[in-house]
């Protein structure tokens, strides 16, 4: 019994010493050397995983920066200019400085302004709801309103609103990381330059339909009218498909645009009051007085 038993604990202690031999060859065999840079650059990035690189997650991207030798068209949007600057001095090569950006739902066809036409029973996914239809809307360029967009975002930069059924993007917690735009079946979300104080003019509308097609769907609606192209003095805005599109690079956020959409599509946010000229003000007393004296 007792040999037995001894024999097991050689043969086991034998079979465990050659395992740990062929383990041993076979890791040093197929050894993949890393750079150690790679784990250097890794531990700066901000680990979100989001892929706004290009990348699927921080890792890869640390890779793809060590291991590329031009990275002037690499970027994390995440970590923004002061980490990319970390990253070069690291690996000694130039990195480009890049304005930070931020997400902006071009739509505003809410509930008040885009009724319901059909009511949708299924599973409650944009992805989905794109395939299977054009929208509980009249509008097939329009928000889907289910939210996938802010169920991908990993920074809580995102909810629905519960009044306009829209999503709302919350500016100081946007990352720039693009993952809200790639989750977007309808393209209606878009990554713009962001100005100081977060002041934005855009067109909030995405139909190409044709006037009466589109402002009979939303009456919000860009009916393609051309007033905004014709006043704009920086040529920032262009007529395309019945579409007017603002170029955030060329805009001066005159809001001359804003003033003649006669559909009100247009959209600006964050800026001040306008402020009443003093003669305006005076003539429009006068006016009263004048009035009530009249009637007196």
């Amino acid at each position: 019994m007792q040999e037995s038993i001894l024999n097991s604990v050689i043969l086991l202690s034998s079979l465990g010493s050659v395992a740990a031999v062929v383990l041993f060859v076979v890791s040093k065999k197929f050894y993949v050397y890393e750079d150690p840079l790679i784990s250097e650059v890794e531990d700066i990035l901000p680990a979100a995983n989001c892929g706004g690189c290009g990348s699927p997650g921080c890792k890869a991207f640390a890779e793809k920066l060590v291991n590329t030798e031009d990275i002037s068209e690499l970027f994390c949007p995440v970590g923004g200019n002061e980490i990319m600057a970390q990253v070069s001095s690291i690996l000694g090569k130039e990195v480009v400085e890049k304005d930070p950006t931020l997400a902006v739902v071009r739509c505003q066809g809410g509930c008040d302004v885009r009724p319901k036409t059909t009511e949708y029973q299924g599973p409650r996914s944009c992805a989905i709801s794109s395939i299977i239809y054009s929208g509980e809307t009249d509008c097939q360029y329009g928000c889907l309103g289910d939210g996938d967009c802010v169920q991908v975002c990993k920074f809580d930069a995102m909810y629905m609103d519960i009044n306009t059924g829209l999503p709302v993007v919350i500016s100081d917690k946007c990352t720039s990381c693009g993952a809200c735009v790639d989750a977007c079946p309808r393209g209606i979300i878009e990554m713009r330059p962001k100005q100081k104080r977060d002041l934005k003019v855009f067109v909030g509308c995405l139909n190409e339909d044709k006037a009466g097609i589109a402002r009979k769907a939303c009456n919000v609606a860009c009916i393609g009218c051309s007033k905004c192209e014709d006043i704009c003095p920086k040529d920032a805005i262009t007529m395309t498909n019945n579409l007017a599109y603002i170029d955030p690079i060329a805009c001066t956020l005159c809001r001359k645009c804003v003033e003649v959409c006669p559909t009100h599509s247009i959209i600006e946010t964050n800026f001040p009051p306008k402020k009443v000229k003093k003669d305006t003000a005076e003539k429009k007393v006068n006016v009263e007085s004048v009035k009530i004296n009249t009637d007196a």
